[in-house]
């Protein structure tokens, strides 16, 4: 059980460090389309492609580990004015509705992946994508991100740690 506890926790971090990597990249894609831009030459047409991609992909494979981290943007102000049991109330049941949300969108990002398989697909700009490339993030990141919800719910650590304001 820890060793696929150990892959788990190795393949949310290895998708947070590609997330990064493709931050990185489009701030490289764009210096380079400007800069190719500024000396009057057309940029490649795969650099703009590209960057649109890292964005889907950036959020997606990013969003898993961010919600371990409780990194995602989140009010306190209600959460930091109720008891202590209150509080854990509140903020399950705001975990499992996150739960839920992220269930429902994996299952419907995994259909949208099957459809664009079965039909064959592509994302016609540039090149002939397949499409199934871009949507089988849907299913992966939103069931990662209803296990990562899930540990808010059924675990002893809370989602919402009640204090209002910003804390390092």
């Amino acid at each position: 059980m820890k060793a696929a506890i150990r892959i788990y926790d190795g393949l949310i971090l290895a998708m947070a460090l590609v997330a990064a990597l493709m931050l990185v990249w489009l701030m490289v894609s764009i210096v380079l389309s400007v800069t190719m831009r500024n000396l009057g030459v057309q940029p490649f047409a795969w650099l703009f492609t590209s960057s649109e991609y890292a964005l889907l992909y950036m959020t997606m494979l990013g969003s898993p580990w961010l919600v371990r981290e409780k990194g995602h943007v989140h009010i306190e102000l209600v959460t930091a004015a109720l008891p202590g049991p209150a509080r854990r109330v509140v903020s399950r049941s705001v975990s499992a509705l996150c739960v839920l949300v992220c269930v429902i969108l994996a299952w419907k990002g995994g259909e949208l992946f099957m459809t664009n398989v079965e039909r064959r697909d592509f994302d016609v700009r540039a090149y002939f994508t397949p499409k199934w490339i871009l949507t089988i993030a849907f299913p992966i990141s939103f069931g990662l991100m209803a296990v990562e919800f899930g540990r808010y719910v059924f675990g002893r650590e809370l989602l919402h740690s009640g204090e209002a304001g910003i804390h390092d």
